[in-house]
């Protein structure tokens, strides 16, 4: 290649450049909240704020860049904004799959608890525990079936999070009256007179 075919080759780069760069990147800027709109769909603002929120900063500082007239820079961070959404987009739907398999799990454990408890509390009617006694549980087992009920709601709903905070505490809750429970069979059966043969 010659010394003019090589000035002439720079030449016309130089020229495209300053045209691509002479004239705000709408395209671009277009391409990056249609990423932004995807990424939101797909959970983004929720599944990974982090992520979300570097892409809409980055699109908002592309637009800010036109405002100024650096429609380089502007191009820079459209590119960026989209590079940025389709990230998030993409980490919002691994984060939401963790999210719902941690709300059924812990469904699941609230759920097996709450049979236990039932179990229990049966037991101690056929051994006649005061009903005083088992109240309590009683009662706790009739919240945490409400509690399940709208658990298992918001996780058909998908919102992941609520289901599990629904629950998160209740598990302990129910454990601790399971004891209670077992108290007080285990005190009511030493005091049976044994059976006469």
């Amino acid at each position: 290649m010659s010394r003019v075919s090589v000035l002439l080759s720079t030449i016309v780069c130089a020229v495209v450049l300053f045209a691509a760069c002479s004239e705000p990147p709408k395209k671009e800027i277009d391409q990056a909240q249609q990423a932004i709109d995807n990424a939101r769909q797909a959970g983004a603002e929720q599944y990974a704020p982090e992520e979300f929120a570097a892409a809409t900063s980055a699109l908002q500082q592309a637009r800010e860049a036109v405002d100024q007239r650096d429609y380089r820079l502007a191009l820079s961070r459209a590119v960026d904004a989209s590079d940025r959404a389709q990230e998030a987009a993409k980490a919002a739907t691994e984060n939401k799959a963790t999210a719902r398999s941690q709300a059924e799990a812990a469904i699941n454990a609230t759920n097996a608890s709450v049979m236990h408890l039932q179990a229990r509390l049966k037991v101690a009617d056929e051994v006649r525990v005061p009903s005083r006694e088992v109240s309590p549980a009683r009662a706790t087992l009739k919240e945490a079936e409400g509690t399940l009920q709208k658990a298992r709601a918001l996780l058909a709903a998908g919102n992941y999070a609520g289901a599990t905070s629904a629950v998160a505490a209740l598990d302990v809750q129910i454990r601790s009256e399971i004891r209670v429970v077992e108290a007080a069979i285990t005190l009511r059966t030493a005091r049976r007179p044994p059976r006469k043969r």
